[in-house]
């Protein structure tokens, strides 16, 4: 596990529950170098004073908000730490909601619970046995990188989890962006929910489809490149095995083939694939074979009328 990155204590009624808090969740992103392509050299980000063009480092700098052009109001770590919030030692639980009340547009990055130390063990445990019967959740609030926040505690596996929500004036109204009204037939809607039936899994973890080719297939391109030779070529997509004319069918087709992924009755046997139904423009393509076919059937047609007409003739 890596290092806490915040203690404090759990205040739960007149509970208190001494805890350390510990990332949840790992970036393996690849990151890149900034480098000059004159001559490869490293590009790095320097720290200069405006006035007198002086490099500096952490320790010379400190933090400030800026009140009008000229002025700034210097604000310290200890001032911050010193702040009068009784949030600022302390997950404060303000309420408890059922967990599928909370919209999950407003849970951000979580983190473990750790008991921290043999007394905190038996509130602890007891905050955890609580939640797991009741099914609930924990609304809390707390401070934390110079700023109060919103947060929310659950149980998996035998552990406290702590999510940093977002507050209400937050997240943005999406009202404007929904579309205008149109009509979808209770059939399209029937099919839609078949679609969705077929595609359900027990949960996320371990699926197929549940990996990072985008980091994968950067590794390669890197792998490649470091021992000098050319980047793997991208693999080409299967196009979609026939033209798509209207949304009924595009259902249809896809429940079809979800179905046949699962190794289910009414599929054809391949990968379930859900694409969206092709342009007009995109027959052009074909446009040459069905010419040439049409030719080939003409060729044919014209050569059995004239073995007619000699049949006749004799």
């Amino acid at each position: 596990m890596p290092r806490p990155v915040w203690s404090g204590a759990i205040s739960f009624g007149l509970v208190t529950i001494p805890i350390k808090v510990l990332p949840a969740t790992e970036n393996h992103s690849i990151s890149f170098r900034q480098y000059h392509l004159e001559d490869m050299s490293r590009v790095r980000t320097r720290k200069v004073c405006e006035i007198d063009g002086k490099q500096l480092t952490n320790a010379e700098i400190g933090k400030g908000y800026e009140i009008s052009k000229d002025t700034i109001v210097a604000v310290t770590d200890a001032e911050l730490d010193e702040m009068p919030l009784p949030t600022a030692k302390a997950i404060e639980i303000a309420a408890f909601v059922p967990y599928e009340s909370v919209d999950p547009i407003r849970i951000g990055e979580g983190y473990y619970l750790q008991a921290d130390g043999q007394v905190a063990a038996k509130p602890y445990t007891l905050l955890r046995k609580a939640l797991e019967r009741n099914s609930k959740a924990a609304v809390a609030k707390f401070a934390w990188h110079g700023r109060e926040r919103l947060g929310l505690l659950r149980v998996q596996d035998g552990v406290i989890l702590l999510h940093a929500m977002k507050w209400d004036d937050e997240v943005r109204d999406p009202q404007e962006l929904a579309p205008k009204a149109v009509d979808v037939s209770d059939e399209e809607i029937d099919r839609a929910v078949l679609l969705i039936d077929s595609m359900t899994t027990d949960g996320i973890t371990g699926q197929e489809w549940s990996t990072d080719r985008y980091t994968q297939a950067l590794e390669q391109v890197i792998e490649a490149k470091a021992g000098g030779k050319k980047p793997p070529e991208p693999a080409e997509e299967e196009a979609p095995a026939g033209q798509v004319l209207d949304l009924m069918a595009a259902l249809q087709e896809s429940v079809s083939k979800a179905q046949a992924s699962r190794g289910e009755s009414g599929g054809s046997g391949k990968d379930a694939t859900v694409h969206e139904m092709p342009k007009k423009r995109t027959a052009k393509k074909t446009t040459g074979k069905k010419t040439a076919a049409k030719k080939s059937t003409a060729t044919k047609t014209t050569a059995g009328k004239k073995t007619t007409a000699k049949k006749r003739g004799a």
